[in-house]
């Protein structure tokens, strides 16, 4: 018997989106970050297809707009969703943002905070800045609208689900990463305390940790070459599309997850 080789035909192709199964009719959910291209668009479309009502966030105003004519398009009752211009790192825009959700639709039920700034520098030559504007948007940006959606969450009184954009990085180590790292494994752990204080509330609060998913806005903090390499380590020999991390927050975010709370889920096929 001849075994084939691993890897002798080239990796496999992503497989085709799934089909809508309502997994989350009738929730409101407000996505931070929406805009582009990322993981955020790809969430509040996913969302959407599943039966959520959706609110967009973005601090670029021109793209959330463009987000939300498209995802107008793929929403069910053919609404154009509410979309809030939101830069995470002022409070007072967050506040806006989830009292804006409120007061369209009553409340909401899930929070997905997917804000985040990255870079690449070496620790011996990165500045006081570089390190401070990306944890005052990984990290501290979630921390806000964590807070913020606990506080309407817990005054609401009909549970919740918060899910939160963290990454591998929080786990392992990359040159060229610490203050991205640093900040997403912050979120990692803000995520778990925040869950043990939310779960008298009967909310849930959960994270995904996303290896490398593939979109345009990479390219501007990675060159080709590194992207290529951080591909041979993903046993598919590829990113995940960005749908596919979008379906691992939208289990999170619906009552298939309703026993999990505290957790990072990798959406990974990273090897060592």
């Amino acid at each position: 018997m001849t075994v084939p080789t691993t890897g002798a035909a080239g990796p496999p192709p992503p497989p085709p989106p799934l089909p809508a199964h309502g997994l989350l009719d009738g929730k409101v959910v407000v996505v931070t970050a929406a805009a582009g291209t990322g993981i955020g668009f790809a969430t509040a479309r996913r969302c959407a297809e599943e039966g959520a009502t959706v609110v967009v966030s973005d601090a670029h105003e021109r793209r959330l707009a463009e987000a939300a004519d498209a995802l107008g398009e793929v929403d069910r009752s053919g609404r154009r969703p509410l979309a809030v211009a939101c830069d995470v790192t002022d409070e007072s825009q967050v506040q806006a943002l989830y009292e804006a959700a409120v007061a369209e639709h009553g409340g909401f039920d899930v929070a997905v905070n997917n804000a985040g700034l990255g870079g690449q520098v070496a620790v011996v030559d990165m500045t006081d800045d570089q390190w401070s504007a990306v944890l005052e948007v990984t990290l501290t940006g979630t921390f806000r609208c964590t807070r913020a959606a606990l506080r309407h969450l817990y005054r609401l009184g009909r549970g919740g689900a918060v899910v939160n954009n963290a990454s591998v990085l929080g786990w392992r180590a990359q040159a060229g990463q610490a203050h991205y790292a640093a900040a997403k494994a912050g979120v990692m752990a803000l995520t778990r305390c925040s869950a043990v204080e939310a779960a008298p509330h009967g909310v849930r609060v959960n994270a995904v940790a996303p290896s490398l998913a593939l979109h345009p806005f990479l390219n501007r903090v990675m060159s080709d070459e590194e992207l290529e390499a951080l591909r041979a380590r993903e046993v598919w020999g590829r990113g995940a599309e960005v749908w596919e991390v979008a379906n691992v927050i939208v289990f999170l975010a619906s009552g298939y997850a309703s026993y999990l709370t505290g957790e990072v889920v990798s959406v990974s096929s990273q090897h060592p």
